[in-house]
């Protein structure tokens, strides 16, 4: 599990005014980090419920959520372009660098974004084809999962741009604002559903669809080529623009065209299968989790399955995978006649959810090996679940690192290790049982960091999205000001 590796600063120039004041910037920016660590470790005291608790109920239901988004009035209210971005921004980054008091300091204050508002073809007449279309189709990929469960696992760039349109008295993060001015903002996301796009219409009649997102084509000006012509991308070449590409088939036709700009992604695939050399990494690109396929088991369903936690390990998904998902065969062979464990080839559809919803809630360990990337949805659907993940994906990013510490509430093993004969039944069956309640305990605490709502709470991973792209926004701000 690696770390984020940010440029040494050791070799720069000699201190001057300006890097003064970066290094206080650094330093605050450690102890921010410091403090989102010691608020989110499981092992920390957590604020009192009433710190946490929403004002009014969330859902966490992609559907549910979809209907009550979509049947509520939504007016445009984007400012128009500026004349001069440039001369607005310079004017911002010189009285930054000249120390105006009126400036926020580097850590302080929430991430500014400015959310373009795209033609509706792209935004709301996609939700629409999705919620229109879900229960009436029965279309499958090639593997046989239901395209609607995917694009739901893969719904990230709903929630989170649900949550920033919403009006501000219903909105409950503190970490995030929507700004109506490019000049004011930070970072500027971009709307465009590209999992949506990729299942349900680039197949079928609309190929040129993600054509429309840059200037390569003659039918470019129905979409985003306003987007790429405005001073904002121009100015940065899309550095920082947000683009959700969770879904590693997503945007893959045009995404040479945007790979400068900011990615949320799933994982960084080290297969190199789906993204090429220098499209994604750590330093640029954020990775979210996938939104869970199974409904959360909360701290009372927890404690009301304890004892009927019969099942050692389990895994019910796809066996055959690609790439690094080779590896789910060879645990078949290795796991099939122990005792005690449950391996079962499945997908993603409702009876499918049904199943491995049953089972995790049956289980103490849930096997997380790697699919055709080198992530897997089941360890999301373990962590709500709470089943124990047993992570076997060597070289795995994981979302949020550095703010959340996955070894308090899961089991990393090597792909060696796990396909040596009887090595991983082993290592599980002496697990002490202090260790798997104390497991157990962080998992409740810790899932409210995996699961999406509407409206987005505080420490959700729409919450931890912002604060990751803030410290992004931050870090390389300072270290702007050194060259």
């Amino acid at each position: 599990m690696a770390g984020k590796q940010f440029p040494s600063l050791a070799h720069a120039r000699p201190a001057s005014a300006s890097s003064r004041r970066l290094l206080s910037a650094a330093g605050a920016l450690v102890l921010l980090s410091a403090a989102y660590f010691l608020l989110l470790s499981p092992s920390s005291p957590r604020p009192t419920a009433a710190v946490l608790a929403s004002p009014s109920p969330a859902t966490t239901s992609f559907l549910a959520s979809l209907d009550s988004f979509l049947a509520a009035p939504h007016a445009s209210d984007s400012a128009a372009a500026p004349g001069d971005l440039d001369a607005a921004i310079r004017a911002q980054e010189e009285a930054r660098l000249h120390g105006d008091p009126a400036w926020p300091a580097p850590a302080a204050g929430p991430l500014r974004v400015y959310v373009y508002e795209m033609p509706r073809k792209f935004t709301y007449d996609m939700l629409r084809l999705f919620r229109d279309s879900y229960r009436k189709t029965d279309n499958l990929t090639s593997n046989g999962s239901p395209v609607h469960r995917l694009i739901e696992q893969h719904s990230i760039d709903y929630w989170l741009w649900a949550d920033l349109i919403a009006p501000e008295s219903r909105r409950l993060l503190k970490s995030v604002v929507r700004v109506q001015r490019q000049e004011e903002a930070d970072i500027f996301y971009v709307p465009f559903f590209t999992t949506i796009s990729y299942f349900l219409l680039e197949k079928q009649e609309c190929k040129a669809l993600y054509r429309d997102l840059v200037n390569i084509t003659p039918c470019s000006q129905e979409a985003l080529k306003w987007v790429t012509d405005q001073p904002a991308w121009q100015r940065s070449e899309g550095r920082d623009h947000v683009i959700p590409v969770h879904h590693p088939w997503s945007f893959k036709s045009v995404r040479r065209f945007v790979k400068k700009a900011i990615w949320l992604l799933p994982d960084m695939d080290s297969t190199g299968n789906w993204y090429k050399p220098g499209q994604v990494y750590l330093e640029k690109d954020v990775i979210l989790p996938y939104v869970p396929n199974v409904d959360h088991c909360d701290s009372k369903c927890v404690f009301e399955t304890q004892s009927k936690r019969s099942i050692l390990l389990f895994f019910r998904g796809r066996l055959k995978r690609n790439a690094g998902g080779k590896i789910r065969s060879k645990l078949v062979e290795e796991l099939k006649s122990a005792e005690d464990i449950v391996i079962e080839e499945g997908s993603a559809g409702a009876q499918g959810k049904a199943a491995a919803q049953d089972g995790m809630r049956k289980s103490l360990f849930c096997l997380s090996p790697a699919g055709d990337t080198s992530s897997s949805a089941r360890l999301f659907d373990a962590i709500v679940s709470g089943c124990i993940p047993v992570i076997i994906s060597d070289e795995l990013e994981l979302p949020f690192e550095g703010i959340l510490d996955y070894r308090e509430i899961a089991l990393f093993v090597s792909s060696t290790d796990a396909l040596q004969p009887g090595w991983l039944v082993k290592y599980l069956r002496r697990m002490d049982a202090k260790r798997i309640r104390e497991m157990q305990s962080n998992l409740v605490k810790s899932s409210r960091h995996f699961l999406y709502s509407s409206p987005a709470r505080p420490l959700g991973p729409e919450d931890l999205t912002w604060r990751m792209l803030n410290e992004h926004f931050r870090y390389f701000s300072a270290f702007k000001d050194l060259s």
